[in-house]
């Protein structure tokens, strides 16, 4: 079996063009996707003609953005694309003047572990939100996702 070839440079990108099979990776609520997706600010790593990594941003007010969804194909993760995609995320909402990046993300799971090395910090706690945002039952790691944690990255 041969090795991925290596990803090329994050490259902006218009959300709508984004696959949603890779989309729904990190959100599997395609009504939800469907409502953040239709943006420029979104990203994407390739491997050659494929995208498989990619990131949604979108502007709260002029101070502060929030990261919608973020993912990276299973077959390419361990790889630092997230990282990757990640700081250049922040770099952009930086040169745009924000001062806060917030992601929304489940009380387990690695996400929350991804964000916290990061630099994230918890800011507050959505009781129930994946009870009232989903038609189904998310589970990881034998537990159910209820809550919802809003993380924030300072800019400055």
């Amino acid at each position: 079996m041969s090795q991925p070839s290596k990803p090329e440079q994050v490259q902006q990108i218009h959300g709508s063009s984004l696959p949603m099979a890779l989309l729904l990776g990190a959100d599997p609520s395609t009504s939800l996707i469907e409502r953040y997706r239709d943006t420029p600010h979104a990203w994407c790593i390739r491997d050659q003609q494929h995208i498989v990594a990619a990131a949604i941003l979108q502007r709260n007010n002029a101070q502060d953005w929030e990261l919608m969804n973020m993912a990276v194909l299973p077959s390419h993760q361990g790889q630092g694309l997230g990282h990757t995609l990640l700081s250049a995320v922040i770099d952009y909402v930086r040169q745009q003047g924000g001062q806060t990046l917030f992601v929304g993300t489940g009380t387990i799971g690695y996400p929350l572990f991804f964000y916290q090395r990061a630099g994230f910090r918890i800011v507050a706690i959505e009781p129930d939100y994946f009870l009232h945002h989903y038609d189904e039952a998310l589970f990881e790691d034998g537990l159910q996702h209820k809550d919802r944690l809003i993380l924030s990255f300072p800019l400055n």
